[in-house]
Order: structure tokens, then sequence, then C-alpha cells
């Protein structure tokens, strides 16, 4: 057996160089069109086997973050791209991403999101490096305050599901395995951020609602709106059997976000945008979410 398919271990080690490898990704530290370091330096860095970090690396390339060619390493041919009409300083100038855009919603004193997506996957990634920057006592904010709508469980999704086979239900467990790994990573880099940093308060709520996602959206402190549709493609996907299934799926962190600021005028496009998706998730968790 391969390292990912060795046990729980070796399961987690591939799922946590994928995680990472994607946010470098997303957050703008492998730009697109640049190339990955080398298979042998990924290993070395992220304390796993070439074995795994190959294996990670076909899933990338199946996600349609990278290409690679024998002989040429891996690069970067799509990233998570927003468009905003109101990019700050702190952001990158060839474009906002959602790692800055993060890292300034928790440089306030406060630190609200409001989170409707299909899996947690992409906040996962990029909490974990807000946490550290906490640890490292880079940032203090003194309470973080999270609610994530994800759809329920019991709901049948249109994806992801086996492309020739509707009454596959593997995609379905698998995606049900993936969302609550990551929701519960999640639980548990904050609770750890309160362990080891008293002073922030840290609360969690997370409910589900029968509604299939159709697009991903992140509300940041009263302010900030991240909306984005996800887009359905044909992809392979490989069970942790290590069958190859056809699979039609979205890519969360590959959706590309239109990013909208409330300013002081009430009637304002960006003002308008923000109040407007604000009072659809709260009405859905008020309403709808349990």
């Amino acid at each position: 057996m391969d390292a990912q398919h060795s046990g729980d271990a070796g399961g987690r080690e591939f799922h946590r160089v994928a995680d990472e490898l994607r946010a470098r990704i997303t957050g703008g530290t492998y730009p697109l069109r640049s190339f990955l370091p080398s298979q042998r330096d990924l290993a070395e860095e992220l304390g796993v086997s070439r074995d795994t970090v190959q294996r990670v690396l076909r899933e990338l390339v199946s996600e349609g973050w990278i290409q690679s060619r024998r002989g040429s390493g891996s690069r970067v041919v799509k990233t998570q791209q927003i468009r905003s009409s109101t990019p700050k300083a702190t952001r990158q100038p060839r474009g906002v991403t959602l790692g800055p855009v993060l890292s300034e919603a928790f440089e306030q004193p406060e630190v609200l999101l409001d989170v409707y997506t299909l899996t947690s996957e992409s906040l996962d990634a990029h909490i974990r490096l807000q946490a550290e920057r906490i640890l490292q006592g880079s940032i203090a904010p003194r309470r973080i305050g999270l609610r994530m709508i994800l759809p329920s469980e019991e709901l049948v999704l249109p994806y992801p599901r086996a492309k020739d086979d509707k009454d596959d239900h593997r995609l379905r467990d698998r995606l049900h395995v993936i969302t609550n790994r990551r929701t519960d990573s999640l639980r548990g880099v904050l609770r750890d951020v309160q362990a080891e940093v008293p002073s922030v308060d840290v609360d969690i709520q997370i409910r589900h609602a029968s509604l299939t996602p159709a697009f991903k959206l992140y509300l940041l402190n009263g302010a900030e709106a991240l909306l984005g549709p996800y887009e359905v493609m044909e992809r392979p996907i490989w069970l942790e059997s290590g069958e190859e299934v056809v699979a039609l799926d979205v890519l969360g962190l590959g959706a590309t976000l239109t990013h909208h600021v409330k300013d002081e005028e009430a009637n304002s496009p960006g003002s308008v945008f923000v109040a407007t998706w604000q009072a659809w998730f709260d009405s859905v968790w008020n309403l709808l979410a349990e």
C-alpha cells in the first residue's frame, strides 16, 4: 500500500500536504505560472515520503491547479481569483487573494465570520494560517466568532457524484468524511488558540440547511462580502481504496470570488451588496439551518 492508503496516518499526511499546497497556491506563495519546488524538496520540507508528494501532485493535477511534466516540474495553472472594486494597499498588486483578505479581518480586535459553503475546506486551510499568527503573537484579536452553514447530510447533492452512475453513493460518503474532517480540524485549531491564548474568546457555531450550495459566501466583520459560484467540472477522483472514479464535482478553492466592501454611504453598491447578503445569511441561519 502507498502512503495515502496505508492507514489513518498515511491518509492524514496526504490530506495535510494537499491542504498545505492548495493554501500556498490560493494564498499567493506559488503564484500563477510559477513552478512548485521539486518533489524531493517538498517531501523534505513537509516531512513526508516522495510517494505521498507524488500522489498529492496527481490530485492537484486532477483538480486543475497544476500541470506536471516529467523533467519540467509542476507549474501552477490556476489560482483563486477575487474580483474587487476596492483593493487595499496591503494586498497583492497583481490581484486580491483570499489569504490577505482574511488576514486583514483577523487584524481587527473582534473577528466575525459568517460562511456559507459546501465544505469548510477553504476556511480550514486559511484559519490555520491565522491561528499561527495569533500563537506567534503577530496579531491579538480579543474575540473570534464563526458561524458556518453547511448542507444537511441527509440532502442528496448533485455533486460530487459518479458521472455515469447516479446511484453510486461512494463520493457522497467521501464528501461527508472530508467535511467532518475539516470541521473537526477547524474546531480543534480555534480551541487550541483559546487554550494557548486565554485572552482570545472563541465562539464557533455550525449549522446545516437543506440547501444545495450553488455558491460560497464569506461575510467578514459585517463590512466585507466575498461571493463566488461553484462551477461544475468533470474530473477523476481517487477513492481511499485506490479506485479511480470519473466524477462531476466542484472545487471551492478554485471559485472566482467577487469582493465588496461596505462604506459610509448606505446606498452605495458595496454597502447594498454586503447588507443584502448579510440579510440572506441571517435569514437562512435563523429560519432554515439546524
